[in-house]
């Protein structure tokens, strides 16, 4: 199957999506696929060669999508029948795209590794309360999923899709499940601030800004002070806002700057201090434990993906 073709089948599978003609020029790589009940999974590699931007929409589908390299530079969407044509959010290393919204998606070219899991939406929404409702917060919410047990449940899946054994199929059946229900304890966790006390979005806005910006990590007690606001009410705030700690939180963001960091040739020494780390050993620890591999094998594994990409056919 070409490249064109294996695209064309991961956009339609269960979506009412448009896709432009000429704008959505990638070469893709499946490498490993499973179909599971109330759940489709895929392993794959995508190479975009320039800017891409099309409309997402899946009528059924919560789309999950674990990126296992630095996202693409700029990944942005918005709810088209809800935000402005301004409005545009940045999607994180992981996203949980929810079904019947329309999304405007771009990002620019380059190479992309992911775990995907389409879900059945049933698998999620049978655990939500009668009374939910898909508040702003939760939508964008699903634009960078922040909950540690919906990471660690997406890589032990990307772990067994690249490592096949004994029971393969069973564990990923009911990791999909508990994934299920962690999401929707997740979005059930997300309060609007004006009822509970959250953060106003742009002061999440703030932090996201702030931790994205290149130098020193900032500390809770300036991340409150740039937001106006005590450390006490940025803890217990952003927990209603996000739905995790704001701890775990910032412990994922210096993760996934490091990964951006390495994936340049950047010293990882010079990784270690430029994300607030004390020590080249304090970070090798403390990343080994979040991705289960060390700095030094990472950036192996990313410049590997690089150099052989995607075939082209």
């Amino acid at each position: 199957m070409s490249s064109e073709e294996t695209l064309a089948r991961l956009a339609s599978f269960g979506a009412k999506t448009e896709l432009p003609s000429g704008e959505r020029s990638a070469t893709v790589k499946v490498e490993a696929e499973l179909q599971l009940s109330g759940a489709h999974v895929w392993l794959v590699q995508l190479d975009h060669e320039r800017p891409d931007e099309h409309m997402f929409l899946r009528p059924d589908q919560y789309w999950v999508d674990l990126c296992l390299i630095p996202r693409r530079p700029n990944a942005r969407a918005r709810y088209v029948n809800l935000w402005g044509p301004h409005r545009f959010s940045n999607m994180g290393s992981i996203i949980a795209l929810p079904p019947k919204f329309k999304l405007h998606l771009k990002s620019e070219g380059g190479k992309h590794i992911s775990l995907i899991c389409a879900l059945e939406a049933d698998l999620v929404d049978r655990w939500l309360p009668a009374q939910f409702e898909w508040t702003d917060r939760r939508l964008e919410a699903c634009l960078n999923v922040s909950n540690a047990t919906v990471r660690s449940l997406l890589l032990n899946l990307a772990h067994e899709m690249r490592h096949p054994d004994v029971g393969t199929r069973e564990l990923c059946q009911s990791i999909t499940q508990m994934m299920s229900i962690e999401l929707a304890r997740n979005l059930i966790a997300m309060d609007e601030p004006t009822e509970h006390g959250g953060l106003a979005a742009w002061r999440l806005r703030i932090i996201d800004e702030r931790l994205a910006r290149p130098g020193k990590w900032p500390t809770l007690s300036e991340l409150a002070l740039d937001c106006g606001v005590s450390v006490r009410h940025l803890t217990r705030g952003f927990r209603t806002s996000r739905g995790c700690s704001i701890g775990d939180y910032l412990a994922q963001q210096r993760i996934d700057a490091a990964k951006r960091r390495l994936a340049t040739d950047e010293s990882i020494k010079s990784v270690a201090l430029s994300t607030g780390f004390s020590s080249q050993s304090t970070f090798t620890y403390s990343f080994r434990r979040a991705t289960g591999v060390t700095p030094h094998e990472y950036r192996k594994r990313v410049l590997r993906a690089v150099k052989e990409g995607p075939p082209r056919k």
